[in-house]
C-alpha cells in the first residue's frame, strides 16, 4: 500500500473532524442484523416500498457516487445489502458522504424498498460515520501465491473472502454440537491446568518457561490426560475438556504447535466404548453441520457413515509389506525395519512395527479406520490386552492419512503405571526427549484407586480440516503459528 493512499485518508480523517463530525463515536444506533431482513423483505417486487424503517450497521464494501445520489454495499456478520443515499433526502449531510471511504463502518437509517433493477436497499434517511479506516482494504486475496501473507494478516482475509469466514463459522457450529453432544450424554466440562511443573500425558517436546515469584521451571501442557483422571478419580465419572494444548515441534500442514485438543474419560467402559463414541460425536457433528456425511478432501471423496473399518496395527503393517504377520510379532521386525530405511532401527519388535506404520500405512488411510491392538512400549498410559501381554487396548482413528482420534482402555493399576513411567524415563535417559515423565501427584491420586474407564483425545483442528475441506490445518486455525515477519 502506498503512503499516498493512507495519507489522502488521514486527510480526509481531518476534515471531518473540523466539520464537527466524530469519527470514531462512543455511542451507536441500535442497529438490526442484515441477514434476517433480507430474508424479511425477500419477496419484495421491482419498485415496491416496504414501510418499515430500520437502521443497519456494517462495513462499507462499495461507494458508488453519482453526483446527487450514492449506492452504498453496507456488510455486517450476516449478510450485505445496498443503502441509496440522495441529496434529497439527507440534505446537507449528504456532503460529508464525499470524506468515507471502502473500510469505513457506517450506520444507515431508513425505509426498505426495491429498487427498479431489482436490488433490496435501504432509503436512506440518516447516514452516520462509526469507525474510519485509514488504509484501504485488500482488492483481492484469492490472487496470492504467498498464502502465510493471508495467516498473517487474517483480518483482512476475513473480510475479502467470504469462503475464509465460513469455514470458521463452521468450526464455531462443529465444537458447539460436540460439547452439546457431550453434556446431553452426562458429560461434565471442566477446565484443568495450562502451566505445569511437569509436562505429562503425551509424547512430545514442552515449551517451557521460568516462575520468577516460585522459582521454578514450568511448561505448557502438552496433553490433557492425566488432570482429567484425576476429576474422575475424585468421583464425576463423565468428564470432559476442548483446550488449547502445546508442542515444541515443526509446522505442517496437519501440525500447528498451538493446537486444539478434546480428551474424553467415561468410567465403567473401554475401548470399545470410545470407539462407539468416536462415531458418534464425529457423525452427529457432521451431519448437523455439514449436512450430510461424505466429505470431499484433496479431490478424494471420504464417507463418515458408520461402521467404520477396524484393524490391528499388525494387521495393516503385514497387509502393506506383504510379510507373515507373524514376523512382526519377533525380533524379525527389526531387521525389517532396517531393511526398510527405518533410521535409527527401533530398539524393540513393538517399536519396530510402529515405525512400520507410520512410514508406510498411515498415509494411505484415506478412509476413517480404526487401528487396534499397538505395542505397550509406545502405550505408557493404556490397558494391557487381556488376550496378549505386549499389546494394550488401543485405537487410533485415521482418516485421510491422518491421525484425528487416540483412544484406550485406561491403565488403573498404579503398580503397572509407576513401572510404564520408570520405562519413559529410562529412554529418557537414553536421549529420548519426547519420552514420558514420572508424575508422582498423578500416581499418589492413582493409588486411592480409579475407576475402569475408556478414555479419547480428538484433534478438534483436523476434524474440522476434513469438515470443510481445508487443505491445511493453518486454514482452521484464526491466527496460526508463524516465522517472524523479517525471516
Amino acid at each position: 500500500m502506498s503512503d499516498a493512499l493512507r495519507q489522502a485518508r488521514l486527510d480526509k480523517l481531518s476534515t471531518l473532524r473540523e466539520m464537527g463530525i466524530d469519527a470514531y463515536p462512543a455511542r451507536v444506533p441500535k442497529s438490526e442484523s442484515i441477514g434476517p431482513i433480507n430474508e424479511r423483505f425477500g419477496a419484495l417486487d421491482n419498485e415496491e416500498h416496504s414501510g418499515y424503517v430500520t437502521t443497519v450497521s456494517g462495513r462499507l464494501m462499495a461507494y458508488r457516487g453519482m453526483g446527487k445520489a450514492s449506492f452504498l454495499d453496507v456488510l455486517d456478520g450476516t449478510g450485505k445489502i445496498q443503502a441509496y443515499a440522495s441529496i434529497d433526502n439527507l440534505g446537507d449531510v449528504y456532503a460529508f458522504l464525499a470524506h468515507i471511504d471502502v473500510g469505513d463502518f457506517v450506520a444507515v437509517t431508513g425505509e426498505v424498498f426495491r429498487t427498479k433493477r431489482g436490488q433490496l436497499s435501504i432509503a436512506a434517511q440518516s447516514v452516520m460515520l462509526l469507525s474510519k479506516s485509514i488504509r484501504p482494504l485488500p482488492e483481492k486475496w484469492h490472487g496470492l501465491k504467498d498464502v502465510e501473507i493471508r495467516y498473517r494478516h487474517r483480518a483482512l482475509d476475513l473480510i475479502s473472502n467470504e469462503e475464509v469466514r465460513e469455514t470458521f463459522i463452521a468450526r464455531s457450529r462443529i465444537l458447539s454440537c460436540i460439547r452439546r453432544t457431550l453434556d446431553e450424554q452426562g458429560f461434565l466440562e471442566v477446565e484443568t491446568p495450562v502451566l505445569l511443573s511437569i509436562a505429562s500425558g503425551g509424547h512430545a517436546r514442552p515449551f517451557g518457561t521460568h516462575h520468577n515469584a516460585l522459582d521454578m521451571d514450568m511448561y505448557l501442557r502438552i496433553a490433557l490426560e492425566l488432570y482429567l483422571k484425576r476429576v474422575m478419580i475424585g468421583g464425576i465419572d463423565r468428564v470432559y475438556e476442548m483446550g488449547k494444548c502445546f508442542r515444541n515441534e515443526g509446522i505442517s500442514t496437519e501440525h500447528n504447535p498451538e493446537f486444539t485438543m478434546l480428551e474424553i474419560y467415561q468410567a465403567y467402559t473401554d475401548v470399545e466404548g470410545m470407539m462407539a463414541l468416536a462415531e458418534q460425536l464425529v457423525t452427529k457433528a457432521l451431519q448437523e453441520t455439514m449436512g450430510g456425511l461424505v466429505v470431499e478432501f484433496n479431490g478424494t471423496t471420504i464417507d463418515f457413515s458408520p461402521p467404520w473399518l477396524r484393524m490391528s496395527m499388525t494387521q495393516a503393517v503385514a497387509k502393506a509389506l506383504a510379510v507373515d504377520p507373524l514376523v512382526l510379532r519377533t525380533e524379525q521386525a527389526l531387521q525389517l525395519a532396517a531393511e526398510r530405511g527405518i533410521e535409527p532401527v527401533p530398539a524393540t519388535a513393538g517399536e519396530a512395527v510402529n515405525a512400520l506404520f507410520e512410514r508406510f500405512v498411515e498415509q494411505t488411510l484415506i478412509q476413517p479406520t480404526f487401528i487396534t491392538d499397538y505395542p505397550v512400549e509406545i502405550s505408557p498410559l493404556a490397558k494391557r490386552s487381556p488376550h496378549d501381554e505386549t499389546l494394550v487396548e488401543r485405537f487410533e482413528l485415521f482418516s485421510a492419512g491422518m491421525e484425528l482420534a487416540n483412544a484406550f482402555t485406561e491403565l488403573n493399576d498404579p503398580i503397572d503405571q509407576r513401572a510404564r513411567f520408570d520405562a519413559q524415563e529410562k529412554l529418557r535417559e537414553g536421549g529420548d526427549e519426547e519420552a514420558q515423565r514420572v508424575d508422582e501427584d498423578f500416581l499418589f491420586a492413582l493409588e486411592h484407586g480409579m475407576p475402569p474407564a475408556g478414555g479419547m483425545g480428538m484433534g478438534v483442528d483436523r476434524l474440522v480440516m476434513l469438515f470443510t475441506g481445508s487443505a491445511s490445518i493453518r486454514d482452521v486455525i484464526l491466527f496460526p503459528t508463524l516465522k517472524k515477519k523479517d525471516e
